[in-house]
């Protein structure tokens, strides 16, 4: 049985690695606890990303940090907005949350209907813990170029299938860029620092297809790559 004392430095060194990922910029690339990307392409597999596991696929290349612009509207309050994203391991859904994250949400809603996530990877998985994915460069570094700031409330839990948003140590809370996570762990106990900006609610044997394929703390064992990315208004 691990040891309470050994417990707690494991659960330091996760978070620790989660607030390596940033939204850009010369601090946090370089942070020496930042992960990159793999580039090689997977060993063949006869899996179906239909059946909630994955496709062979090859990590597309690194796309160019940056380059966007912050939306100029917000969203419309009586709308409900969901990401479908769409991966070599299936698909799943984020129901976006306007009232905990108004402007993350406006913002991932902006970048995925300009494409910004479509041939992107997931650079990092965490088996029981998380998967992060939204970096356009695929190094645990990039973003759009711009900043929201949506500070989670005080007694935010991060539960599986919540899905919040990565920043680095030294950001205020709640800040965020492109990059996203979603808990795979029944409850992570994380601090509320991170945006939450939505949850799952279609697709979670996707997520957890892509949670199989961690190792420890970094690219997972095959490349996940993030298709595309679309937007559903109702």
């Amino acid at each position: 049985m691990m040891r309470v004392g050994a417990r707690i430095l494991v659960l330091l060194s996760l978070v620790l690695g989660l607030t390596a990922a940033s939204c850009g910029g010369e601090d946090a690339a370089s942070d020496d606890t930042t992960t990159t990307a793999p580039t090689r392409e997977a060993a063949p597999t006869e899996t179906s990303a239909a059946s909630g596991k994955c496709e062979t696929a090859k990590a597309p290349d690194a796309k160019p940090d940056g380059g966007q612009t912050p939306p100029e509207d917000a969203l419309e309050t009586d709308t409900t907005y969901l990401l479908k994203i769409e991966t070599n391991c299936g698909s799943f859904t984020i129901d976006l949350d306007q009232q905990k994250a108004p402007e993350t949400a406006a913002s991932l809603v902006a970048l995925a209907k300009d494409g910004f996530f479509d041939g992107t990877i997931f650079h990092r998985v965490v088996p029981g813990f998380v998967i992060q994915g939204g970096d356009p460069t695929g190094t645990g570094t990039g973003g759009p170029g711009y900043q929201t700031v949506d500070p989670p409330p005080a007694n935010a839990t991060y539960t599986k299938g919540v899905v919040a948003m990565a920043k680095a140590g030294f950001e205020a809370p709640g800040t965020a860029g492109s990059q996203f996570f979603v808990v795979t762990g029944a409850d992570v106990g994380l601090p509320a620092e991170y945006a939450i900006v939505g949850k799952i609610t279609d697709g979670i044997e996707s997520v957890t297809a892509i949670d199989r394929l961690g190792i420890q703390d970094g690219p997972p064992s095959k490349p996940v790559v993030i298709e595309r990315v679309t937007v559903e208004e109702g």
